[in-house]
């Protein structure tokens, strides 16, 4: 090894499987290849001879078409408790030549497996903590793979159901096939706050992985998991129209639509706890504005970009849903049909009934 290579990282996780399962997956060839790769990509080959001198190989193929290639040497192999081996990059993130070496113990804990991994031989800080995002990554997919949950021990959302944008996420993830945990916390709770520090909803984790802000969120569920894409994928025109959309609902028809209207009705703040009619009539010409043109953008289509559904339906459908539920905005849909019967198609879709909120 490189008198140079003086880095390390080291990473503990809790697997919810016997030790023996654990320990099998690192050595097994059909196990590497359900879960040895970071989330968007997959494992194209893997062999392991899982033996003191015996050699292992894993290829991971990227969505773009690329590879990366990574191989090595066992060292020390002690079913259930210890595993050593080599780590290089035939194809990747270091030169070839450059070996390091990974020890991974694994301990009893709580019904599972402790794993403690430390990964050391890097010859900077930078190679070391490009490799810290990775190992995350790929933990998440063993957890996935062991977990008696599957994705639902690792994936998790944080945030009040009747959320719009909780709904979003929680749609996104539906739609993506992603078996998640709901955690149901109001904004400014201290227990969202260890999610988020300005205390806003949705936040998410994948494991140690963390984010908030719902455009994010979403940004990372459609590249880390399979399933259809949330984003057009046609050409550069159709993905700027995507974030288009997605950009005027953000930041100019869910001010309009939810802080202007819908919440009148829910938080009601006028006089005698009644809603404030005189902000809600202040709104309706902007919403009449922004329904207006996102009919124009339907046309004789169910989705706002081409034929297939996008990020902008998920963020759109929510808020409409409870427009719709107040009299000023049902009558206001009552004008526009393009917008009602997209809305029809969102609604007909197992995404939208599974996260439909309890309200009232």
């Amino acid at each position: 090894m490189s008198q140079a290579a003086t880095f390390h990282l080291e990473m503990d996780r809790f697997i919810r499987a016997p030790r023996e399962r654990v320990f099998d997956a690192f050595t097994s060839e059909t196990a590497l290849a359900a879960w040895h790769c970071p989330r968007g990509m997959s494992v194209v080959e893997a062999s392991a001879d899982a033996r003191v001198g015996g050699k292992y190989r894993i290829v991971i193929g990227g969505r773009d078409g690329s590879r990366h290639i990574a191989g090595g040497e066992y060292q020390k192999v002690d079913r259930v408790d210890f595993l050593a081996y080599t780590w290089a990059w035939e194809a990747g993130a270091m030169p070839a030549d450059l070996k390091t070496l990974i020890e991974v113990t694994f301990t009893d804990q709580d019904g599972g497996t402790h794993l403690h991994m430390r990964h050391s031989g890097f010859p900077s800080e930078q190679a070391r903590d490009s490799h810290m995002g990775g190992w995350q990554s790929v933990f998440n997919r063993l957890s996935d793979l062991l977990d008696p949950e599957g994705s639902a021990g690792t994936v998790r959302v944080f945030g009040d159901p009747r959320s719009p944008y909780v709904r979003t996420v929680r749609m996104a993830l539906a739609e993506k096939g992603v078996a998640y945990t709901l955690e149901s916390l109001p904004p400014h709770s201290p227990e969202l706050l260890a999610h988020n520090p300005f205390g806003r909803i949705p936040a998410f984790s994948d494991g140690p992985i963390e984010f908030y802000e719902t455009r994010a969120i979403l940004g990372y569920i459609d590249e880390a998991f399979d399933g259809p894409s949330l984003l057009p994928q046609w050409g550069v025109t159709a993905h700027a129209r995507g974030e288009q959309w997605i950009s005027l609902i953000n930041c100019h028809a869910y001010d309009a639509m939810v802080r202007r209207y819908v919440l009148q009705y829910i938080f009601p703040k006028g006089e005698n706890g009644q809603p404030d009619h005189a902000v809600i009539d202040a709104a309706l010409p902007d919403i009449d504005k922004h329904l207006q043109v996102l009919d124009e953008a339907y046309g004789a289509r169910d989705y706002l970009v081409g034929t297939e559904l996008s990020m902008a339906d998920l963020f759109l459908a929510p808020i409409l849903a409870y427009v719709g539920m107040f009299p000023e905005g049902a009558e206001l849909l009552k004008k526009y049909r393009n917008i009602e019967r997209a809305q029809a198609a969102m609604r007909a879709r197992p995404s939208f009934a599974a996260t439909q909120p309890v309200t009232g």
